[in-house]
């Protein structure tokens, strides 16, 4: 599907239709300067609505909640295997007390957000502006549409208490990766990744200790950071405990505070 189709296409809190539709994104006018000098004077206008989108998607989620964001591809049919565990992914992390949030699209995440919304947990959909339309799946209960990729993955890592990440392609590799290299840098820390499908990430991570590990471009510390596993239960489990590790060095902190007379606030 293409701009030109008569579809919807949504900027922001803006709805477009047949020749209304943009022939460019957002993004595209922030990041593509080569046309022209004119961003000189339209780029510190557009701080503002950059920071318009990050008040909106602080507001939607301040009070969410614990939350797992959910990744995967949005080509996975809806009779695949992959789309079956996506909702068992869903529907487990929602009995465990998460909400689920996902990028809101169709596929792997319409079957997290499937999931989570039938076993009565909280389904979450961040949705970005792309050249073609890909709409909020009908199973999100709280959908934050954003034109930016950068105010939206924020939202992704800092409402997250870890992400499962479910078979997909460049837009799930890019999650993947920045979540790991936000963790290996300790701008986050304590952030549990878990990757479903062994058959599908297997080669990936044999690719990292092989290549990447021998070459000396990563520790054999980072690779600790990613749980591989097919099962679901046991994904949502690596989720739960790294949550109650995080409560007891928490608690201890703020008693080794108090044994110091600090202020523990």
């Amino acid at each position: 599907m293409t701009p030109g189709d008569d579809e919807r296409y949504h900027r922001g809190p803006v709805t477009f239709r047949r020749e209304m539709v943009p022939q460019a994104t957002t993004d595209q006018h922030l990041l593509d300067t080569r046309s022209s000098t004119g961003w000189v004077h339209e780029d510190p206008w557009r701080v503002l609505r950059i920071q318009s989108e990050f008040v909106e998607g602080f507001g939607a989620l301040a009070e969410l909640g614990p939350a797992v964001s959910v990744f995967g591809s949005a080509r996975t049919a809806v009779d695949a295997p992959e789309y079956a565990q996506g909702v068992a992914v869903g529907a487990a992390l929602a009995r465990a007390g998460y909400a689920v949030i996902t990028g809101g699209g169709p596929g792997a995440m319409e079957a997290a957000n499937r999931g989570a919304s039938e076993a009565g947990g909280v389904s979450v959909g961040l949705g970005i502006e792309l050249p073609f339309e890909q709409g909020m799946n009908e199973w999100v209960d709280l959908g934050v549409d954003f034109r930016y990729f950068f105010a939206r993955k924020t939202m992704f890592v800092k409402y997250a208490d870890g992400f499962i990440v479910l078979p997909g392609g460049f837009g799930t590799f890019d999650e993947l990766f920045e979540a790991l290299t936000l963790v290996q840098t300790r701008k986050v820390t304590r952030f549990p990744l878990v990757l479903v499908g062994t058959g599908y990430w297997g080669g990936l991570l044999s690719w990292l200790r092989s290549t990447v590990l021998d070459k000396g471009a990563i520790s054999a510390t980072d690779l600790d950071l990613i749980t591989l596993t097919d099962d679901v239960d046991e994904a949502v489990e690596v989720i739960v405990s790294a949550a109650g590790r995080n409560r007891d060095t928490e608690a201890r902190a703020v008693q080794a505070l108090g044994d110091e007379g600090g202020d523990p606030s």
